[in-house]
């Protein structure tokens, strides 16, 4: 059966070493990150640069974040858009945006990155009320609390553009999406929410073994 290949932790560091371009504020922003408690919340280098490879792929200006942690996929995002372009990056932790805007800072995007502190259902509701009249965002990245993500992804596809694309993270689960003995709340919103994506007739989709698994659905 032909199937992604197992990643060793010597392939890894191949990868790491041969297939992304870090930017040094980035291998910082990872360094620095990975000696924290909660490290596994960030996402690894090639999905930052799988994730700004696509921003730059669909042309986007205007991008939203939900799940900011210590600002790397934010920067990754960044990095990629234009002089022009913008985040919305979306947190509830003053400590881990402060450590991000000191990243930011470094890589002279701070202009480019806009944080709303709040609960993310709220920050949505007020972005959706902003919306008339307001470029639509181009793309989407959801890493926040996993049983939220169904309200996330809808709104997400009220505030992105047709032909604009949403990527949702950490949906394998550490594997545990596929084992049926595994009930916990988290494993099952993710579960639904794959199976919702699957079937959703409002996108185009593919979930990609990549990282913790990225769902990536283009609005039609």
């Amino acid at each position: 059966m032909n199937r992604s290949l197992s990643l060793t932790d010597e392939l890894v560091d191949y990868i790491w070493q041969t297939g992304v371009r870090e930017h040094p504020a980035l291998a910082r922003c990872r360094a620095e990150t990975a000696s924290m408690p909660m490290s596994i919340m960030q996402i690894s280098p090639e999905q930052g640069a799988f994730m700004a490879l696509l921003v730059k792929l669909i042309g986007a200006k205007r991008t939203l974040e939900i799940g900011t942690f210590t600002g790397y996929s934010a920067l990754a995002v960044a990095l990629a858009l234009p002089d022009d372009g913008r985040v919305v990056a979306c947190d509830i932790n003053d400590a881990y945006i402060d450590r991000a805007r000191s990243y930011w800072r470094a890589a002279g995007v701070m202009e480019k990155i806009e944080v709303r502190l709040a609960p993310a259902g709220e920050t949505l509701s007020a972005l959706a009320k902003e919306a008339a009249g307001k470029t639509p965002f181009d793309f989407a990245f959801i890493d926040a609390d996993k049983t939220g993500y169904d309200v996330y992804y809808e709104a997400c596809l009220k505030l992105v553009r047709s032909g604009g694309l949403i990527a949702v993270d950490n949906v394998l689960w550490g594997g545990q999406v596929a084992d049926p003995a595994n009930r916990t709340a988290e494993t099952e919103a993710l579960r639904a929410l794959n199976r919702k994506i699957r079937d959703d007739d409002r996108v185009d989709m593919c979930l990609a073994p990549l990282g913790d698994g990225i769902m990536l659905a283009r609005r039609r």
